[in-house]
């Protein structure tokens, strides 16, 4: 085997630690799983914060959030927001909200939260 292959075969072993580790620690908290999350309705799902940007949006500034549960990742867009405090890299939250699929995205428009310790 290449090294290329090795270092890709660790890379997904690694993946796979770190999903079933958000899955574990997500299951009792939410009762939808971001993969079963449904379109226009009203969902609830918990998740760890990925990725943090500001990108604009029709001139606006947006947060978008991406939160995974390890089973999929949704995307909380706070719209007129550069930063909002308590949410960064790492941390663990519930959101609530109307989901949307945007170009292959799972989408919450200005979401309510609940920032978990």
């Amino acid at each position: 085997m290449s090294r290329r292959e090795d270092a890709k075969r660790a890379r997904s072993e690694r993946d796979d630690i770190d999903h079933a580790r958000l899955r574990r620690r997500f299951e009792p908290i939410s009762s939808t799983t971001i993969a079963e999350m449904p379109c226009r309705r009203h969902a609830q799902v918990a998740g760890e914060v990925r990725r943090l940007r500001t990108a604009p949006r029709n001139g606006v500034p947006a947060l978008e959030v991406v939160l995974s549960d390890g089973t999929g990742d949704a995307i909380a867009i706070f719209t007129g927001r550069r930063s909002i405090p308590g949410i960064e890299s790492g941390r663990s939250m519930i959101i609530e909200g109307v989901a949307r699929d945007e170009r292959g995205r799972r989408v919450l428009l200005n979401p309510a939260y609940t920032l978990l310790a």
